[in-house]
């Protein structure tokens, strides 16, 4: 019998890599996708526009307003709190306009609207 390396005690330890069972972006696994066809489902987008925009702006969102899907992925709307003021109606809030690519990566985000938290729309 052969002795291999996790059966001797003294042999020098390497760490192992294992595959990533979720996506760092998406919270769910690489293949788990609709109908495996590469594209992520509307529920990962959204999480993963929000965790990606999370990254790049260091602010947590609040929330995402809008989904819409493209021809090459997604389109995601997302809220977040640019300056905590108090009382909390005069927070300033911004939506950023998220692309992201079939598989759910960032593509790029704009700034398209910034309000105080306690502003409702006007109609048109």
């Amino acid at each position: 019998m052969t002795s291999t390396a996790s059966d001797d005690p003294d042999a020098p330890k390497t760490p192992t890599t294992k595959r990533a069972t979720k996506s760092a972006t998406t919270g769910g696994s690489a293949d788990d996708t609709a109908g495996g066809s590469g594209r992520v489902t509307a529920a990962q987008a959204m999480r993963g526009a929000a965790v990606q925009l999370a990254e790049l702006l260091g602010n947590n969102p609040d929330s995402v307003s809008a989904l819409r899907p493209t021809q090459d992925g997604w389109t995601a709307d997302v809220e977040v709190a640019e300056l905590i003021r108090v009382p909390d109606t005069m927070t300033v809030m911004a939506t950023y306009r998220v692309t992201l690519d079939a598989r759910g990566q960032l593509l790029g985000y704009e700034r398209v609207r910034r309000y105080a938290r306690g502003q409702l729309d006007r109609e048109r």
